[in-house]
């Protein structure tokens, strides 16, 4: 019992730390900096002042920030959810694999070329830095609702592109030892990884919501629970099986986003605070592996600024955005989507996974690939909604809605649906009595901007407005493509 209270000053610490950390949203919306760029530097100063928080092995850290990048590409797939990632899967897929693999080829030349690093740590390097990071995509787009599909591909490519990141990543390290003759064995791997990533993924997925919707618990705290333990067993599978772990959690979280199970509300909002605290855990620690010393001396910093700038507004605009010349997107969408593919704790996780392999030079790459990160979120991720503006993106800050007003059934309401009224929908700009719902059907309640709207014959619909509706009639083509039916709260 003698070092009880040792144990207590650590809980208290970590408690201030993640409490500090959960404040420092109001921080980070003052000064215009994602809240993640805030906890990775204050970790890192941490470190400088207590050396000791810095002393977790390499493969610790490896380990932590998987776990929590599989809750945090888990979350991200039930935001999405499968109607909208249907729509935008043809560009997701290509941006995800493809512009992955442009990219590293890319970074990897200019490594090479222009900052001396042999071929071997410029591909290394390459591969670290292609993926964009779903934990910061998502963080700056947490409060904020892009209309369209950009908003989609965006986050659907960050969540993407990490399995073909870290896929790649795995190929080259297996592929250095050995003088790269085991190239078409580690491509063979790769494929093999993004297969039976997709399959354990759909199949889990679709499994997880037979399971979530059919099988009862005796108590409803454990719905979300288990949701996230079948995200967790996703992983595992998938990764037993050679294949894409983070891959897997992403389509399975896709599967059950739209998906009408009990308690789904409750799951969802399990699953996005579980990601917020795993995003404050993912960058604290890898802002524990930084020596701020190393960073600022010699050459890192100015070689990190350089890759920064030659991929932020060189790279990625023009490779990629050759690949978005025939989507069909805005001109001001495709432009945003380029400017806003935010680097994050996934380049920095590719960079361990290097430094884990040790080797000479492995150290200054992952130096350098923290500060192309913390530079990427700082200038990019300050500039998304600015961006939004320049490119005339729509961009809606959506309001907290902490008061609720919801019923519980004992068996699924089939007759109650959920709908929300898409713009230019045939629902968009009728009235209630006019709606083609049939006589027994009819309109119980309507949010729109978070205030309950007079429900009477005359009362006009509008686009975006979110509608509850009893009776069995099938009215989900109604109210356009964005409709979809599920257990939300009652507007």
């Amino acid at each position: 019992m003698s070092d009880v209270p040792v144990f207590g000053v650590v809980i208290l610490v970590v408690a201030v730390a993640v409490l500090a950390a959960i404040l420092s949203n109001h921080v980070s919306e003052r000064v215009r900096v994602p809240a993640p760029v805030l906890f990775l530097l204050a970790a890192a100063a941490a470190s400088e002042v207590v050396p000791r928080l810095g002393t977790l092995s390499v493969i610790t850290d490896e380990r932590v920030v998987t776990v929590a990048l599989i809750f945090i590409l888990f979350d991200g797939g039930v935001q999405i959810g499968w109607r909208e990632f249907r729509a935008s899967a043809g560009a997701i897929l290509w941006l995800g694999v493809m512009g992955t693999a442009v990219t590293a080829g890319a970074v990897a030349l200019v490594a090479h070329a222009l900052f001396g690093f042999d071929w071997h740590l410029a591909l290394l390097l390459g591969a670290a830095l292609a993926p964009t990071d779903p934990a910061m995509v998502f963080s700056v787009l947490g409060g904020r609702e892009i209309t369209g599909r950009a908003g989609t591909i965006l986050k659907g490519e960050s969540g993407a592109n990490d399995p073909v990141g870290i896929a790649l990543m795995a190929v080259l390290l297996e592929a250095g030892g050995s003088g790269f003759s085991s190239v078409a064995h580690g491509m063979a791997t790769f494929a093999l990884q993004m297969v039976v990533g997709c399959a354990v993924g759909v199949i889990g997925g679709l499994l997880l919501v037979q399971f979530v919707r059919h099988v009862p618990l005796p108590n409803e705290s454990l719905y979300p629970v288990r949701a996230l333990a079948g995200a967790a067993f996703i992983y595992g599978v998938a990764d037993v099986l050679s294949g894409s772990g983070f891959l897997a959690v992403l389509l399975a979280g896709v599967l059950l986003g739209d998906a009408r199970a009990p308690y789904k509300h409750d799951i969802e909002r399990f699953a996005s605070g579980l990601s917020s605290l795993a995003e404050i855990v993912a960058f604290t620690i890898l802002g524990l592996t930084i020596d701020l010393h190393d960073v600022f001396s010699g050459t890192v910093l100015w070689v990190g600024l350089g890759i920064t700038a030659l991929l932020v507004l060189i790279i990625r605009p023009l490779l990629v955005g050759v690949m978005m010349l025939r989507m069909n997107l805005e001109r001001g969408e495709k432009a945003f989507i380029l400017g806003a593919g935010l680097k994050g704790a996934v380049p920095i996780l590719l960079g361990l996974f290097a430094l884990g392999e040790g080797g000479p030079g492995t150290h200054r790459l992952y130096l350098v690939v923290f500060v192309v990160v913390l530079t990427s979120a700082l200038l990019q991720g300050s500039l998304v909604p600015a961006m939004a503006n320049w490119f005339k993106v729509s961009m809606n800050v959506v309001a907290l809605e902490p008061w609720s007003l919801g019923l519980r059934f004992r068996a699924e309401p089939t007759g109650l649906q959920f709908h929300v009224v898409a713009a230019g929908s045939a629902a968009d700009g009728v009235e209630i009595r006019h709606l083609a719902v049939g006589d027994e059907t009819w309109v119980s309640l309507v949010r729109r901007n978070g205030e309950l709207v007079e429900i009477h014959g005359g009362t006009e619909l509008r686009g975006g407005d979110e509608v509850l509706i009893i009776g069995g009639t099938d009215v989900n083509g109604l109210f356009g493509p964005s409709s979809k039916a599920g257990d939300h709260p009652a507007p």
